[in-house]
């Protein structure tokens, strides 16, 4: 609404106004739609902090009520792991099915005793595991053969790391 208040005081077209609106896709990796069908949603987002988290499984408890919600997340950086692992499985348990991967190092070294597990441990979730990426396929392959498809399930991939990488050939996983 700002963008077009913004458009129309410096006197853009309307039309113009309308066909930038209509084009807008959205801020990449912030609940992007990666699927979006009756029985299947599979959301992407950057979410990486315990506040972030609690915003986007509170989204996406508002806009998918009583849908099964599977969350994938990979923390990002051992010290805020560390720092923060009783908030992550606090906002994490909000969520059916919980799904770790292992910590997004990105600049830091690895800290003794810190992984993701410290997160696991935490949790209060009915399902929850810790896999690798390669062992998170094969789960996404498993869900995508067994999944009772009227259901309409919620999955969703978050953290700041490299887990974007995974969204595309778990999309291709999902939709054939």
């Amino acid at each position: 609404m700002a963008a077009i208040g913004i458009a129309d005081s410096l006197e853009i077209e309307e039309q113009k106004i309308k066909e930038a609106v209509a084009g807008f896709k959205g801020v990449k990796r912030r609940f992007e739609y990666i699927i979006n069908q009756p029985d299947l949603i599979f959301v992407d987002d950057y979410a990486h902090h315990p506040e972030e988290l609690k915003a986007l499984i509170n989204g996406a408890k508002s806009l998918f009520p009583g849908r099964r919600c599977t969350l994938i997340f990979q923390p990002h950086l051992f010290s805020r792991t560390r720092d923060f692992a009783a908030a992550f499985a606090e906002e994490l348990s909000g969520v059916d099915n919980v799904i770790l991967l292992p910590i997004y190092p990105a600049r830091e070294l690895p800290i003794e005793g810190v992984t993701s597990n410290i997160i696991l441990e935490k949790l209060d979730s009915p399902t929850k595991s810790l896999l690798s990426k390669e062992e998170l396929l094969k789960w996404t392959e498993n869900f995508s053969n067994s999944r009772n498809k009227e259901f309409g399930e919620v999955i969703i991939t978050a953290g700041a790391g490299d887990i974007h990488k995974l969204v595309e050939p778990i999309k291709q996983i999902l939709i054939k």
